[in-house]
């Protein structure tokens, strides 16, 4: 018997597991890959080439859950790039964003937006400060049917997150308000005059959101991936020196040096449930598991279509599940490199800052959402939104000596082509286009690709539990955040049956390799079961 089953040996169930056998818990956590780590795991594609396979770069992993899991001292680095973004442009420019070189950069295209550039980062910094005070905060959660001292409880905690928001002055009520409902275009217009620099701060507005650039919310999804930070340095983004499976090996060894049980090969066939609560599993290979509770920290939809009953759900909340939107629009790759591209607007080949970026071919905002317009319309853009990193600049242990390898994070395709074929049939013919999109800003890029690893929508699914390729376990929509995710009324990390607790990117805060949902799971189910507290 132990105290908790942790579906999902993701980077949340791990943390989730890691708090809860601090707070003296017996937990067993069971993954269906022969790996941990889910999305955030590295892997040898070809030969001598290692890399991130899902998960890519680093900047919005907690800094609390990195001490206190004791990250570091199970082995993980995180080092900076040398230069944040760089967009290179078809005239020959490009625009360099970094501590130092951002303003310098946006001063060719725009003296005005240069000027602006300092007021515009104080002002995201402040609502980023906001969302990083309730990123490790359980949402409130005031529904009918709570017993009155649960329900004072959640009063407070509503009256609690409320004060923070009083603490901004009118002003920045009213920004908060803009970036929770408007577009990330409407909001970058009004500050900006000139394309590339809302290109590059407009990218973050549609980074796993399958949407164009002036869909109404997106200037949230902006937001969401401002709060992060890098060796306690604000909106730095870096890299996990072994990839992004090097966190999610340092947090197995941490929960493991905790009394962690974890078995790989182990996937879940089936949610035991007994007089209305949940008292184990039962895996594919028909072994069962008993505990006091279980926790998923798999997809929501995973989590209540597949492995439950649905007789046991009531019939409003298994709707509202069936109703919830996932798809992010994401084809994934990695390629292995015989030389460092060189760019048309920055020629060579050594490493520059530049190579150490993240990469950005979309030229403008109108661009991404002519990419999103087309992906809707015939399965994928034929001039998509990619993101290239190279963290072989950075770590040259991912690739032999004189070799790289990259990174692609593409947008916009489809999570289900308009014409009723398969993924499988057109996976091939989709990397090309994204390589070419590459090289036609790097030419003989495509050259340079001695091998490519491909992750269509459906692949990511199939591999990663990722239900229409999405990358943040559901859209970060108004609708689909904070007290509503995943459903209003179980924003507490507690599912409609008893003992039955969440704990992935489907639950507050959402997306991105933070730790922070199974960090806050954790804290409300050691508050539940009086089992001490670690968090």
């Amino acid at each position: 018997m132990y105290d908790a089953i942790v579906i999902g040996a993701g980077h949340n169930g791990l943390a989730c597991a890691g708090y809860l056998a601090a707070g003296g818990q017996k937990i067993l956590v069971l993954e269906r890959r022969d790996v941990v780590g889910g999305c955030a795991v590295t892997e040898e594609f070809h030969p001598g080439f290692r890399n991130s396979v899902a998960a890519y770069t680093v900047s919005l992993l907690h800094p609390k859950v990195i001490r206190d899991l004791e990250l570091a001292a199970h082995g993980l680095t995180v080092v900076e790039r040398r230069m944040s973004n760089f967009l290179p442009l078809a005239d020959g420019r490009a625009l360099e964003v970094g501590p130092t070189q951002t303003k310098r950069s946006l001063a060719q295209f725009s003296t005005r937006d240069a000027e602006r550039l300092d007021a515009y980062g104080d002002r995201l910094e402040r609502m980023a400060d906001v969302l990083r005070e309730v990123v490790l905060e359980t949402p409130p959660n005031v529904t009918t049917g709570r017993g009155w001292f649960e329900t004072i409880g959640q009063l407070l905690a509503a009256g609690k997150l409320a004060n923070r928001f009083r603490k901004l002055d009118l002003e920045g009520q009213r920004d908060l308000l803009e970036i929770f409902t408007r577009s990330a275009g409407d909001f970058l217009d009004g500050w900006f005059e000139s394309d590339p620099i809302k290109a590059i701060l407009g990218f973050d507005g549609i980074v796993g959101n399958f949407a164009s650039p002036y869909a109404a919310g997106s200037a949230y999804v902006l937001l969401h991936h401002c709060f992060g930070e890098v060796n306690g340095k604000r909106g730095v983004w870096g890299h996990a020196l072994g990839g992004m499976g090097a966190i999610t090996q340092a947090m197995a060894a941490s929960a493991r040096s905790r009394g962690v049980e974890i078995r790989t090969g182990a996937g879940v066939a089936e949610i035991l449930v007994e007089k209305g609560r949940a008292v184990g599993v039962r895996t594919e290979a028909g072994e069962t598991f008993r505990a006091k509770r279980v926790v998923s920290n798999l997809h929501p939809k995973l989590t209540f279509e597949k492995l439950l009953d649905p007789s046991l759900l009531p019939a409003d909340f298994r709707a509202r599940i069936a109703s919830w939107r996932s798809g992010s629009g994401t084809f994934r790759m990695n390629v292995a490199l015989s030389e460092l591209p060189s760019f048309t607007c920055r020629p060579g080949r050594e490493v520059a800052d530049h190579h150490t970026a993240g990469i950005v071919v979309a030229p403008s905002l109108a661009y991404m959402e002519t990419a999103w317009i087309d992906a809707r319309r015939t399965g994928w853009s034929k001039a998509p939104v990619v993101e290239m990193l190279i963290p072989s600049t950075l770590d040259p242990s991912l690739a032999p000596k004189g070799a790289h390898v990259a990174s692609l994070f593409c947008q916009h395709v489809a999570p289900e082509l308009p014409d009723g074929r398969s993924w499988d049939e057109v996976r091939e013919e989709v990397a090309d286009v994204m390589i070419a999109t590459v090289d036609a800003q790097a030419p003989g890029f495509a050259a340079s690709v001695i091998a490519r690893q491909i992750h269509s929508p459906l692949d990511l699914e199939r591999k990663f539990g990722l239900i229409g390729g999405d990358i943040f376990h559901g859209c970060l929509s108004l609708d689909q955040m904070f007290s509503a995710r995943p459903v209003l009324g179980h924003a507490d990390y507690r599912a409609p049956i008893a003992g039955l607790h969440m704990c992935g990117s489907g639950t507050h805060p959402g997306g991105g390799v933070t730790g922070a949902p199974g960090h806050n799971a954790a804290r409300e189910i050691l508050a539940a079961g009086k089992g001490g507290s670690a968090v």
